[in-house]
């Protein structure tokens, strides 16, 4: 079994950099495309959430050109990294930056939102490995600003998610732009008949590897459903999303999320939402705000599905069950990573029953269903253990850089009441066995916050990974 990357073929440079961040053995994704792409082949890996995808392409993207003879241009990267979400494309760019920065290469974010000049800039400065959303790309492109002539290697990032948005006809476009003889990586949770087209199209005699099955939910992620009155979510919720831990809401529409969101902090649980309404600059404030704490429940649509990776989320709900169960496994895919254990909860109507049902056998999973009436029902508790605490007024943004939490207004109590909270002044940012961090070990503090996880009532052992740093925007496995 290879227990090294050196040994799968990754420079020793490289090798030095993810040793510096605690990552030393490679996740099985990684074990199986790594020989193959460092070795210029065109690989086809899939691999769910959380797997590790984004070093196994990383890695070589940065090896090849630091091994090339090639210069860098203004306006013609020489690396493409494609990817469906402002998010998705900063958290690649973190991951990819000390490893440029060992090779001297020079990487930049092409994403909406935002204003165009400042990539413009970096454009015309010249730039080795672009990461960027197709659409501002091609607008950049029409606009003269960039052109793929120059690119050696592309990489396709959740292409199956790029699909399932409508971007394949602009990803057709882009990528008829890059030369025929460059190499091409392609990186998927799942493999269907859309990524099929790509496939055929762009890839040359691609090697298929899969580390897991399309359908295998996370050995350490538990299912439930709560068969309730459409009354009852919102109360139910907000027991839920009260106790410690953060909690991720997933619901079906961008008005359900910021519906949802202003309920959540009207009863007390700091709450932001994360939808495509929003601005950039506003997305950015809102993710900031939960990966510091200040919020302990983020409220999204499927963009956050695979658009964000935050350690030591406990719980993750379906407010609204999805329309399919690809978008079942990846919201789920927000909590048990890392190692971590997990809940995934599904709230189900009577008349969502038999869509729940075809959702959870498509998913190939077996959730334990229970009726609840009210908020007193002890399963509440057995699925977010711990004390219930409010916050009055719940999330309140402040002119700060780190956003604040509002004055503490909690009571001792049981389900129906709330409990005091402790926030962490900071994680251990530490991690291994494969995992990543890029942020540097804050100091401990004593205080057992919401981001130190959910505990167990009657001294049972903590749900969720405490040796992350709670700032971090990426996963625990990238």
């Amino acid at each position: 079994m290879t227990s090294s990357f050196q040994q799968l073929g990754v420079p020793a440079r490289l090798s030095e950099v993810l040793a510096a961040q605690q990552i030393s053995t490679p996740t099985p994704i990684q074990a199986a495309t790594l020989p193959d792409s460092l070795a210029g082949r065109d690989v086809l890996g899939r691999g769910r959430t959380g797997s590790g995808k984004t070093y196994a392409f990383a890695l070589p993207v940065v090896a090849r050109l630091q091994a090339g003879d090639t210069t860098r241009v203004p306006a013609r990267p020489r690396a493409l990294i494609l990817a469906p979400t402002r998010e998705l494309v900063a958290q690649i760019d973190e991951a990819l930056q000390p490893l440029a920065k060992s090779a001297g290469l020079r990487t930049l974010r092409v994403i909406g939102g935002v204003g165009q000049n400042p990539q413009v800039n970096g454009l015309r400065s010249g730039v080795d490995i672009l990461i960027a959303c197709p659409g501002r790309l091609e607008d950049l492109i029409a606009q003269g600003h960039c052109s793929l002539d120059s690119v050696e290697i592309t990489v396709l990032d959740e292409a199956d998610h790029m699909a399932d948005l409508g971007f394949l006809p602009a990803v057709r476009r882009l990528l008829r732009q890059t030369p025929k003889g460059g190499q091409r990586l392609l990186f998927s949770a799942t493999l269907d008949k859309a990524i099929d087209v790509l496939v055929r199209e762009f890839l040359r005699n691609p090697v298929t590897h899969e580390a897991d099955s399309a359908q295998s939910p996370v050995a350490k992620m538990s299912h439930h459903v709560l068969h309730l009155t459409r009354e009852l979510r919102v109360p139910v919720l907000a027991d839920l999303a009260a106790a410690p831990g953060r909690t991720v809401v997933f619901t079906r529409t961008k008005y359900g999320a910021k519906a949802l969101a202003r309920q959540l902090n009207k009863r007390g649980v700091p709450a932001v939402e994360l939808h495509g309404n929003l601005g950039q600059n506003a997305r950015t404030r809102n993710l900031a705000a939960f990966h510091s704490g200040a919020a302990s429940t983020l409220v999204a649509t499927d963009v956050a599905a695979r658009g964000i990776h935050v350690d030591d989320v406990a719980l993750v709900v379906h407010a609204d069950p999805p329309a399919e169960h690809k978008a079942y496994l990846h919201r789920s895919g927000r909590t048990a990573r890392a190692g971590a254990e997990g809940t995934v909860v599904t709230l189900m109507t009577d008349d969502q029953r038999n869509d729940v049902r075809t959702l959870t056998k498509a998913a190939g999973i077996t959730p334990t269903t229970t009726k609840v009436a009210d908020t007193d029902h002890p399963v509440l508790r057995q699925l977010a253990p711990g004390d219930r605490a409010l916050v009055e007024g719940g999330y309140v943004a402040t002119p700060a850089a780190q956003p604040q939490p509002a004055k503490s207004n909690a009571r001792q109590g049981g389900a129906a009441k709330t409990g005091s909270r402790k926030r962490s002044g900071g994680l251990n940012a530490s991690q291994s066995s494969g995992n990543r961090s890029d942020a540097k070990k804050p100091a401990q503090s004593g205080n057992a916050g919401r981001s130190s996880g959910r505990r167990r009532s009657g001294g049972g052992a903590a749900r969720s990974a405490g040796g992350h740093s709670a700032a971090q925007f990426s996963s625990g496995r990238r």
